[in-house]
């Protein structure tokens, strides 16, 4: 049985996530014209669902500073098209070839190959154009440059990007640690990183502040990583909404394949300390995303 303090948790999550999806929703490209495909391929993929952890997370960063303006809003539909772009793309059959994604068929099941490749490529300009809109809501238009750049710096090639080309390149062959390590903090811990920096910088955060902000972020991504291969092993397709055992079919190293089961779970458990410790030592208050980081890393789906 649920405990009172549970509900209340999941019920605001709940109201979270709504908020959020009204936030993402408005600005989805209207499916008309000639390239109209397009747009329903993008749209299809978005509204697929998912937790929408990084909007949220970029939204509660915001209020944890004391940001209270809509500029945040357009780079919060900004960063959930970016990490749609890159589930598009991993799904395809020249990654890890899966056709299941969040209980529907993925967007190159459902669109065909080519038109999956180009949501994809659509997606991740259109964010970018997505979160230039914001300029005519700040105050403070340096600030949304900043973050566009930590937005762009993030995505590429010395982020999730980046992180991608070696996960990829390494496919099919043994993976040290270290080099894990870096495939997980760029492809996974990088737009996370982004997300909580660009909510910080919009509310006024100073560059100390962002660099605590960053390193938290970066834990965050990693304990979530660790948690994503556990449930691979633990989980059924129906929690996942995806294929279960799915790096043992493609034959990835995972953390849980170096480490061993128990060490990843003590390792996850230490990683989400760390970042709960850094959340801790930052100005300002916010309940609610510290409940929200350690629900993500102890997460069944």
């Amino acid at each position: 049985m649920r405990s009172a303090k549970e509900a209340g948790l999941r019920e605001l999550l709940g109201q979270r996530t709504k908020e959020v999806e009204e936030v993402v929703e408005r600005y989805l490209p209207e499916e008309a014209g000639h390239q109209r495909i397009i747009f329903e391929a993008m749209n299809y993929s978005v509204r697929a669902g998912g937790k929408r952890l990084r909007p949220m997370l970029m939204q509660e960063t915001y209020r944890l500073f004391g940001g209270s303006g809509q500029e945040i809003e357009p780079f919060m539909a900004a960063i959930e098209m970016i990490h749609t772009s890159s589930l598009i793309h991993d799904d395809l059959p020249c990654m890890d070839n899966d056709e299941l994604r969040r209980g529907k068929p993925t967007t190159w099941v459902k669109y065909g190959y080519d038109m999956a490749v180009l949501a994809g490529d659509a997606l991740l300009i259109y964010a970018v154009e997505t979160a230039i809109k914001a300029c005519a809501m700040a105050k403070d238009v340096a600030a949304v440059a900043g973050a566009v750049g930590i937005l762009a710096q993030k995505t590429g090639i010395y982020g999730m990007i980046g992180g991608q080309v070696v996960d990829v390149q390494l496919t099919n062959q043994p993976v040290p640690r270290e080099k894990l390590d870096f495939i997980y903090r760029l492809k996974t811990g990088a737009l996370l990183e982004a997300s909580m920096m660009i909510g910080a910088l919009l509310a006024g955060a100073g560059e100390k502040e962002l660099k605590q902000v960053e390193e938290l972020a970066s834990l965050v991504g990693v304990a979530f990583q660790i948690q994503d291969d556990i449930l691979d092993v633990t989980a059924t397709t129906e929690q996942l909404g995806k294929p279960v055992l799915s790096d043992e079919k493609n034959q990835k190293t995972t953390y849980v394949t170096l480490e061993g089961i128990e060490k990843a779970r003590r390792d996850e458990a230490k990683f989400s300390d760390r970042a709960i410790a850094l959340l801790k030592g930052l100005p300002g208050e916010n309940p609610f995303l510290e409940e929200l980081i350690r629900m993500l890393i102890t997460r069944e789906k």
